[in-house]
């Protein structure tokens, strides 16, 4: 059975476009930055101005109300007979004088409330009712705020021996709240202004390293890989300017063996077709003729087979990552499946002196995954154990079951790897660089191919020693319920190893097992002949 490819992704917009610097122009941080704090210290001016001068209002008013009494206070007593400025009307000539010189309106009242000794329509002749003045006649002071002809008042008035005295000063005079008012709002309007240039200069500073860190960002996308950005500011946009530095040198890393493989795959690929264009000419030459001709065609065949499997590992390692990559995940019997590759690396190993052994389960070790996929991670593995290990020692081909897990192993009798090897063995053609013209080695494609298959099939691979002195490349994959895609009719107890299963094939290649459903295994993948386990 096969699962249908997952539907591609909506692409991600990455490039220019509207409110992502296209056309719609973004604003600047800077001049964020700066209208923020423009708007904190108007706000925060705002709201200190508001309480502030309803304080210094309060506080003016009241200060204004205490000074006008001591005065009413002063002025009655020097305008009393008994008082100390004066026993005769010569002390009420002194306080109008006194009072005419402080600008404050008075009046005097005599003992039926009359105002008498200052102007009719003033002020204090205006600002109490017959009655206040019966009570101030009658010995009662008053302190009263009320408004006369349109102003808001201070009135005090005083008892006296001839009378009463009633003193009335405009509250917008008598209080100093207007011109302080004024001041603390100049005082205001001054810390405004040095607050937004403040705000535009910090701006400035917290934004200077960004747009070096996007003019590196654009050097590096247009090619730069030198590129270098001075860590400074605070914390998070030094952290910026940290990571475009560990960026530009991934990239360098990353395109330094980018080149380095692509020089190892264009050797790689110039010796096959350095073989294949030589042994041609002599074909097209007449050099090679009659018996020479069939050992010509089969190492040109050979060569091209050759080419044939490093273009075709290119591909499928390039097409690793895109959605459309296909995985046919069907039943398959890893034993059958490992034991048809056994039979091909055998007859490979005998060929050039190599000792070939499999350890295989007795029973078929049956899961749910993509038997061409497996083989070709299989075939990887033993080309690259094959390459390395010489005549006499031995190449191990093993297969074993773990709780959830099927083991795959390709041992080696080669000169194996160190632990900083294995830590990098699927990269690709790191190896490669590193033992090159010191040992055979291949492009390094193989075994990032083996990775990448393996991790798509959902399992893992790993790199170690082995017990045969060599390499040893474990590939773990999940071992998953066949039921689901198979026909679930009861079958009858699987014979002993070596027997047949009864049902019926539905494909070729396809072995019938308990599940009653075909199970790929000896014919999938690439193998050939029939099953045979064991070694």
């Amino acid at each position: 059975m096969t699962s249908p490819p997952a539907p591609p992704a909506p692409p991600t917009p990455v490039g220019p476009g509207p409110g992502r610097g296209g056309t719609a122009r973004r604003a600047t941080l800077a001049g964020r930055i700066a209208l923020v704090t423009t708007a904190v210290a108007a706000v925060a001016v705002l709201v200190a101005g508001l309480v502030s001068f309803g304080l210094v209002r309060s506080a003016g008013d009241a200060d204004a109300r205490r000074t006008l009494s001591a005065l009413a206070d002063a002025a009655a007593d020097g305008a009393d007979r008994t008082g100390p400025l004066g026993r005769t009307g010569a002390g009420r000539q002194r306080t109008r004088t006194q009072l005419t010189g402080l600008q404050i309106d008075f009046t005097f009242l005599t003992r039926d409330g009359r105002t008498v000794a200052g102007p009719q329509d003033g002020l204090a002749a205006r600002a109490l009712t017959a009655g206040e003045r019966a009570e101030v006649v009658g010995g009662q002071p008053l302190s009263l705020t009320r408004d006369v002809g349109g102003s808001r008042v201070l009135v005090e008035a005083r008892p006296t021996g001839a009378g009463g005295l009633i003193l009335a000063q405009p509250l917008n005079e008598a209080s100093i709240a207007r011109q302080a008012v004024g001041r603390i709002g100049l005082a205001m309007l001054i810390g405004l202004a040095v607050a937004v240039a403040a705000g535009i200069v910090l701006a400035r500073l917290l934004a200077r390293p960004l747009r070096r860190a996007a003019r590196a960002a654009h050097a590096m996308a247009a090619g730069a890989r030198d590129v270098r950005v001075r860590p400074e500011g605070p914390a998070e946009v030094a952290e910026v300017a940290d990571s475009l530095n560990t960026l530009s040198a991934a990239l360098a890393g990353s395109e330094g063996r980018q080149r380095d493989f692509l020089l190892s795959v264009s050797h790689e690929l110039r010796t096959p077709l350095t073989a294949i264009t030589g042994f041609a000419e002599s074909l097209a030459d007449g050099v090679t003729a009659g018996d020479d001709v069939p050992p010509v065609g089969r190492t040109v065949l050979g060569e091209a087979r050759r080419l044939d499997r490093l273009v075709s590992d290119l591909l499928d390692l390039a097409r690793l990552g895109a959605q459309d990559f296909r995985i046919d995940r069907q039943p398959v019997d890893l034993t059958a499946l490992v034991g048809s590759a056994a039979d091909v690396w055998r007859a490979r190993c005998e060929a050039v002196g190599v000792a070939f052994r499999a350890e295989l389960p007795a029973r078929p070790l049956v899961t749910v995954t993509d038997p061409t996929r497996v083989r070709q991670v299989l075939d990887g593995l033993a080309e690259n154990a094959l390459r390395v290990t010489p005549a006499g020692a031995p190449v191990v081909l093993a297969l074993a079951a773990a709780p959830g897990r099927a083991v795959l192993q390709v041992r080696d009798g080669g000169p194996g790897l160190t632990p900083d090897d294995c830590a990098v063995a699927f990269e690709r053609s790191v190896l490669y660089e590193r033992y090159r013209g010191v040992r055979r080695v291949g492009t390094g494609v193989g075994l990032a191919l083996v990775h990448g298959l393996t991790t798509r099939l959902g399992g893992t691979a790993e790199a170690g020693r082995a017990p045969e002195g060599g390499a040893s490349f474990t590939v773990r994959l999940p071992l998953l319920d066949p039921a689901p895609f198979t026909d679930t009719t009861p079958m009858p107890e699987a014979p002993p190893h070596g027997g047949t299963l009864p049902g019926p094939a539905s494909a070729a290649g396809a072995t019938p097992t308990a599940y009653g459903g075909p199970v790929f295994g000896a014919g999938s993948g690439g193998g050939s002949g029939g099953v045979r386990r064991g070694r």
